[in-house]
């Protein structure tokens, strides 16, 4: 069947065949079928959906575009931990900090940005000399001697989704639960771990806009583990406001490190704890509170920022060189209130537009701009209060935007 007939097939709502799929997807991996194509297909499927045959012959073909990594050569459970994406999200290097230092493997593949939320990969580049291409003998071996390591998707483990992946960040086909379980499972598959959470984020600021939308990808991510014989467990959390106090790859990991020292304490702290509570009673057998008692020692002793620096270290990275834009902006309120609400979107939005993502393929991220927020739900803003400050790349003119109206006031 030609690629036009199969667009065609699922415009019209029909099933696609594996045959099908893997004439159209891996014929856009050899380079047999044009972007805009692709992008036609993908379109579809967002408009259509995609059944569970589909979406499991779909993930298998992501899988075997490339090779599966053998982890039994790392000594011990290895849990894997994803987040399905959202505004100012970084719990990924928390969590891996924290889990790792309680003696917890944690090989961890992630993606870079999608669309307005950001990425792990773009966060940890922006740390200079930050290896997130690692081989896999160097993969395995410093799991074995640090305990964690993340890396972006190699050439070898799951290469379709990583052309994919970058086609939809720019094609308006970022949001469809098929195409976002068939990314997330495909990877964590392929990256080998024994046991998988995912951090599934709902609301105005995450990929996921609804309560329905969430729990159905839990099962569908659920259900692709069970194929595969992997454990996986959900977390179902909220992104209706930017979560923690940075947005913007520099800023983020300066967040981390304050939270790593014990400097923060919000929800964005609490979420951390939970999921790496979770993957403690996961792969350590422990109950709720042993698993609780263990995370707070390991963040209140220092060994989860020791963990976080172990990390960067092992991976080339030098935290004394990452750089934020001197050229800073304070966005002032026009209005006087209690905040009720934040808009992530719009946040993730600006971000976006100050440079911190990618509009196209070719867009190259820069990792010192962002937003570092003032005020959040619950405070009291007069007029004249700083709601936030942003940092524009260098040489830029000011923002004229009122930020007032990213805001909900009572």
């Amino acid at each position: 069947m030609s690629m036009v007939d199969i667009i065609n097939k699922k415009k019209l709502g029909y099933v696609l065949t594996k045959q099908e799929l893997s004439e159209a997807f891996l014929g856009y991996y050899h380079g047999e079928i044009p972007d805009y194509q692709m992008s036609s297909l993908l379109m579809a499927i967002c408009m259509k959906g995609m059944t569970d045959e589909e979406i499991l012959n779909l993930t298998d073909i992501f899988i075997h575009s490339g090779e599966i990594l053998d982890l039994s050569q790392v000594n011990g459970i290895t849990v894997d931990k994803h987040s399905t994406g959202g505004v100012g999200d970084k719990t990924t290097l928390v969590v891996a900090s924290i889990v790792a230092s309680l003696g917890v493997k944690v090989p961890k593949m992630s993606g870079r940005g999608l669309g307005h939320t950001g990425g792990t990969i773009d966060k940890l580049e922006s740390i200079p000399g930050f290896r997130v291409n690692l081989t896999e003998e160097e993969f395995i071996n410093q799991l074995n001697t640090v305990g964690a390591a993340i890396i972006s998707q190699t050439k070898n483990l799951a290469p379709l989704d990583k052309k994919v992946y970058a086609l939809r960040d720019v094609t308006g086909t970022v949001e469809s639960i098929p195409l976002i379980a068939t990314s997330i499972m495909s990877k964590k598959i392929a990256s080998g771990a024994e046991k998988i959470i995912i951090d599934v984020k709902v609301g105005n600021g995450a990929l996921l806009k609804t309560q329905e939308d969430a729990i159905e990808i839990s099962r569908i991510m659920k259900m692709i583990g069970s194929r595969y014989g992997r454990e996986v467990e959900t977390m179902i959390t909220y992104m209706d406001i930017p979560l923690g106090t940075s947005i913007g790859n520099a800023l983020e990991i300066l967040e981390v490190v304050q939270i790593l020292c014990n400097q923060e304490n919000n929800y964005l702290v609490s979420l951390c704890k939970a999921l790496s509570s979770k993957m403690i009673q996961m792969a350590l057998g422990k109950n709720i509170n042993q698993a609780n008692a263990m995370v707070e020692d390991s963040l209140k002793s220092g060994k989860a920022y020791q963990k976080f620096l172990e990390i960067i270290q092992a991976q080339g990275g030098d935290l004394s060189l990452l750089r934020v834009s001197s050229n800073k902006q304070d966005m002032i309120s026009t209005k006087s209130g209690h905040i009720i609400g934040m808009d992530a979107y719009r946040f993730g939005k600006l971000s976006l537009d100050l440079g911190g993502g990618r509009k196209t393929k070719e867009d190259k991220v820069d990792s010192s701009v962002g937003i570092v927020l003032k005020k959040k739900i619950g405070d009291d803003v007069k007029i004249g209060d700083i709601l936030c400050t942003l940092y524009l790349k260098e040489g830029t003119d000011p923002i004229l935007d009122d930020i007032t109206s990213y805001y909900t006031f009572d």
